[in-house]
């Protein structure tokens, strides 16, 4: 069992009997109270948030979470289909279950998967991921004048971020996975 001082971001918890993930904490000590840590967690079948405050006597079980390298083969309206780089089985992930982690993902490209129970309920993308700007405005004389320093672009996943104005349709970005941010211009167009 773990306490509320053993959940970390990125711990993995059963809660109303199905497996969670940690994505956000914080620690509070109100006056004359207790600590308290509020948290949120995202459902790893769902894909729901969940926010919740815990006080300082909670217990959670532990998820018992396996990773596995995974190749990403195809996306269809039936979801997300990988390929195991051991034994070559094949499966798939409905869309809302991988949900934002999906516009991330290359056909052949390699990611975690995480099963629960012998069974895969959802993916980790690489932290960094390079990705094509499909389309993007150009940059105009002056648009710094006014501040205007960043610009929507569409990657070829379909992911809508900001971008710097020096970056144009064609260019290879990197981009962080975790904060959906770019991060450096790999290849000029």
């Amino acid at each position: 069992m773990l306490s509320i001082a053993d959940l970390q971001t990125g711990t993995f918890v059963i809660l109303n009997r199905q497996p969670h993930q940690l994505i956000w904490r914080e620690h509070s000590k109100l006056g004359r109270g207790g600590a308290i840590l509020r948290t949120k967690f995202r459902n790893l079948l769902s894909g729901a948030i969940l926010d919740t405050t815990l006080k300082g006597n909670e217990k959670f079980e532990e998820a018992a979470i396996s990773r596995e390298r995974v190749q990403f083969t195809y996306k269809d309206a039936a979801g997300y289909h990988f390929m195991n780089l051991k034994n070559f089985e094949q499966f798939s992930l409905p869309l809302q279950q991988v949900g934002e982690a999906g516009l991330y993902l290359r056909e052949n490209s390699e990611v975690d998967i995480i099963s629960w129970n012998g069974q895969p309920i959802n993916i980790t993308p690489p932290i960094k991921v390079d990705l094509k700007v499909i389309e993007t405005e150009p940059a105009v004389r002056g648009n710094t004048a006014q501040g205007a320093v960043i610009k929507p672009a569409t990657l070829e996943t379909g992911k809508l971020i900001q971008v710097p104005i020096f970056i144009r349709t064609g260019d290879i970005i990197r981009v962080n996975t975790e904060t959906g941010a770019y991060v450096e211009r790999l290849s000029a167009n």
